[in-house]
């Protein structure tokens, strides 16, 4: 199969030229050829999905996975993590048996669990019932139910250093978020093995002249990719600006979203929590933001509105938050890679998806 667009996305920069696929892989890009249309770029990876489609992941059967599943490569992702958020113990149990080992739609890379070792102080709109002071007998518990490949905690919490040891050991990225931390108890953490941060900005520690917070630890860190949820509505633009460029080459797009991302209308939750959509934001019952619905093409546009050059933007939803996860596989395109491949037009719209080589979306 050749793709007959004008350029590739590889490691950062547009090659001109077709592309290959051979296999389920790739086998060539810049091939000469006729005057191709459109640009081949990685699949997206998504760290951050609560739900999509209708379909919230916390209570999510095989066929939801499906559902959700075909509804997010529409949008160009092709690799995530379902995202669970802080629940009572036998919930997330439940939740985690039911995780396809072998999914029909984009790549399951694991689950994120974020929580439930959260700040009281910064849980958002996660059930208080549901937070616990961290607890190795039930990290392991949980790590044993299913494929946990990233945990978000509060690493200013007692004993939450001793689980980034624990995490670290198993392969688990840890993730800093719903926190209160210091500038210093999250340096802690980074030396400790944490590598990312959770939706920057959001529901932790302010960042203050005299007290940077979490924020401005992660910022200062050449070794800590920050993750960042663009609809608009979660930063300011300045402020999204602001991250770009104090972190430029680790900026990771997530969406957050929730199952009312890509639904056609009904009543959404958030586990336990009921949620209302008015102008583009996800709310709890109590008015916090509760996720978004906003996919990561949509994400990626945003960026790019922004003054993010095209490629930057493209790999803040691909080769970024596949780094994260330490993965060489997926987010990029290079020859012997699966041909994980979104096409995209001139006006950023989506023409073409493949996972593996085999055609998920086409116009």
């Amino acid at each position: 199969m050749k793709l007959d667009v004008s350029a590739a996305l590889v490691d950062g920069r547009l090659v001109p030229g077709r592309v290959e696929v051979v296999d389920g892989r790739i086998a060539a890009y810049g091939l000469t050829g006729a005057n191709g249309n459109g640009i081949a770029v990685p699949g997206f990876v998504d760290l951050q999905v609560n739900g999509f489609a209708g379909v919230d992941f916390l209570e999510a059967d095989a066929a939801g996975y499906e559902t959700a599943g075909e509804a997010l490569l529409e949008t160009g992702v092709t690799s995530f993590l379902p995202t669970f958020i802080t629940a009572p113990e036998e919930a997330l149990l439940a939740a985690l048996a039911e995780v396809p080992l072998s999914p029909t739609g984009p790549r399951i890379l694991g689950v994120h669990l974020e929580g439930p070792f959260l700040a009281k102080r910064r849980l958002g709109t996660h059930p208080p019932a549901g937070r616990r002071d961290p607890d190795g007998a039930l990290l392991l518990r949980l790590l044993e139910a299913g494929p946990v490949r990233m945990m978000t905690l509060a690493p200013e919490l007692p004993g939450a250093l001793d689980l980034i040891d624990v995490l670290a050991a198993k392969g688990v990225v840890v993730s800093c978020g719903h926190s209160d931390a210091t500038a210093e108890q999250a340096q802690a953490a980074f030396d400790r093995g944490a590598r990312t941060v959770t939706h920057l900005f959001n529901a932790m520690r302010p960042l203050s002249h005299r007290d940077p917070g979490i924020v401005g630890a992660a910022l200062t860190r050449d070794d800590v990719i920050v993750q960042i949820i663009v609809d608009g509505i979660h930063l300011a633009p300045a402020t999204t600006s602001l991250v770009r460029r104090a972190a430029a080459g680790r900026v990771a797009l997530v969406t957050d979203a929730v199952a009312a991302a890509s639904a056609r209308g009904g009543s959404f939750s958030l586990g336990s929590v009921e949620l209302s959509v008015q102008d583009g934001a996800v709310r709890s019952p109590a008015g916090m933001l509760a996720g978004s619905v906003v996919t990561m093409i949509e994400a990626v546009r945003n960026l790019h509105a922004l003054g993010v050059p095209l490629e930057q933007a493209l790999d803040a939803a691909s080769a970024v938050p596949a780094r994260v996860l330490g993965l060489e596989t997926v987010g990029r395109l290079d020859v012997g890679l699966p041909a994980d491949v979104v096409v995209i037009d001139d006006n950023l719209e989506i023409e073409t998806v493949l996972v593996g080589g085999e055609a998920r979306v086409a116009a």
